[in-house]
């Protein structure tokens, strides 16, 4: 088991590239690249309210606990 992140998932249900949140997010291109492709280590609080806020969605439907 493992932590997954889900963002490319809900960018595609919010129709939001990466280059359009990052510009709303307020971080690079590349932070939000490892993110989204599993390679991060750890997240803040800040960063993840942010992307929540951009998405208009809740942690858990970005960050998820699996296989």
């Amino acid at each position: 088991m493992k932590i997954i992140i889900r963002l490319d998932e809900m960018m595609a249900k919010r129709n939001v590239s990466l280059n359009e949140l990052s510009r709303r997010v307020g971080i690079t291109l590349s932070n939000l690249s490892i993110l989204k492709n599993q390679k991060a280590k750890a997240i803040r609080m800040s960063t993840l309210a942010a992307i929540c806020e951009a998405l208009d969605c809740q942690p858990g439907d970005i960050i998820v606990y699996g296989e």
